[in-house]
């Protein structure tokens, strides 16, 4: 044991091997999060490069500024502008947000000087077991998601989602759990949204069109309206 500590101790007193090291602790970590964790469950080939570089950017960064006379407040108020700019053309769902910020964690993890080597490897361990375990299937069952162009703007989108649901459920042939609007073109009578969903037996949501009842029903009215004329 005291080896150990003696081979850590002076891993942190030569600045380029404690670089070396901290910086592989770092890239297996971020390896094992966002490739092993997100992508094996997601598939989401751009938010994986845009997490893995950031993680990388962000350690090399942080390592130069740990070493000049440079304010904790201020680094990290530099981060949240990078990340500001970086992630403002488009918005990222609760769960992409929650492994990106991961990624960027881990890289703040390793990166700070002051910290011994045990240290990081036992909080990084800890980090990688948590997003493990509390975004595993057994424990939370899996939703997916796709992205959906509608050719008609639904008037149930903003005011009845359990209807919005049904149909999008019907049209897709699964069951959606929730949906997430991405943006509205009154122009071209199109709406874009994330659908959330999991898979059902064949068939199960295809018994019923919600559209063609409610045109059907609307159809009616008119009909009950022009003969009250």
């Amino acid at each position: 044991m005291t080896d150990w500590l003696s081979v850590f101790g002076n891993i942190n007193s030569t600045p380029m091997l404690s670089i070396v090291v901290r910086f592989t602790i770092d890239f297996i970590a971020m390896v094992t999060l966002v490739f092993g964790l997100y992508y094996r469950r997601y598939r989401d080939k751009e938010l994986v490069t845009a997490a893995s570089l950031f993680n990388v950017f962000v350690f090399a960064v942080l390592t130069i500024l740990s070493m000049i006379e440079f304010g904790v407040a201020a680094g990290f108020g530099l981060f949240a502008i990078l990340a500001l700019f970086t992630l403002r053309s488009e918005p990222l769902s609760k769960v992409e947000m929650t492994y990106f910020f991961g990624s960027v964690a881990i890289a703040v993890i390793c990166a700070v000087s002051g910290t011994s080597i045990p240290l990081v490897i036992g909080v990084v361990t800890l980090v990688l077991f948590g997003a493990y375990l509390l975004d595993h299937s057994t424990i939370l069952q899996s939703v997916d998601r796709v992205r959906v162009t509608l050719d008609q703007i639904d008037p149930d989108a903003l005011v009845d989602s359990a209807a919005m649901r049904r149909i999008l459920s019907h049209r897709l042939g699964v069951d959606v759990m929730s949906y997430q609007i991405r943006s509205i073109d009154y122009a071209n009578e199109l709406i874009r949204l994330d659908a959330f969903y999991r898979h059902g037996p064949t068939g199960q949501y295809r018994e019923a069109d919600p559209v063609t009842q409610r045109t059907e029903r609307d159809n009616k009215r008119a009909v009950e309206l022009v003969r009250h004329k």
